[in-house]
């Protein structure tokens, strides 16, 4: 734990999910353009792998193939498939007890009250939440490529963090 100026002791701001209940659930976004792309590129991926895996039983082009090495090829594509997957996971889920924002991998949990701001910085690809001591938590659930379904979640962040949050000064 983490020791301030004083000799208190931090409590940490963002929290792994079970630390915070956020309540009844009053806000849900989700990307909207990133999944359908992903579904694409993860369908694509997987067809190549599999797609080489049948040439090389067919032609082996005088290298020796085995049926072990195909079975690699059609693992690897859907492993690859599965990774590219990861970017449908973005979620962003709010409550009166806080924010839970959840990334391809993480999902952290934080309370209004360590909530600055909801921004969305110019040029910036993700949205992201403004945290005490120059932090930010990137909300990868708000991306600037939905444009109009980014402003709407945005809006609906903000007046959730105007409702619930420590008003500043």
């Amino acid at each position: 734990m983490s020791v301030g100026p004083g000799g208190e002791a931090l409590r940490p701001v963002v929290v792994p999910p079970e630390a915070l209940d956020l309540g009844p659930v009053e806000l849900e976004i989700r990307p909207r353009r990133i999944p359908w792309v992903a579904w694409i590129v993860a369908v694509l991926v997987f067809a190549f792998f599999a797609t080489g895996a049948m040439l090389v039983y067919v032609r082996s082009a005088g290298f020796n193939f085995r049926p072990a090495d195909q079975v690699a090829m059609v693992v690897l594509g859907l492993l690859l498939a599965g990774a590219t997957l990861l970017l449908t996971r973005p979620r962003l889920r709010a409550g009166r007890g806080g924010v839970e924002v959840r990334a391809t991998i993480l999902t952290r949990r934080v309370a209004w009250d360590d909530v600055l701001a909801v921004s969305f910085p110019d040029g910036a690809q993700f949205a992201r939440l403004e945290l005490p001591d120059d932090e930010y938590l990137v909300v990868a659930a708000i991306q600037a490529v939905d444009r109009e379904h980014a402003a709407h979640a945005i809006r609906s962040l903000r007046a959730l963090h105007a409702r619930y949050g420590t008003p500043l000064g």
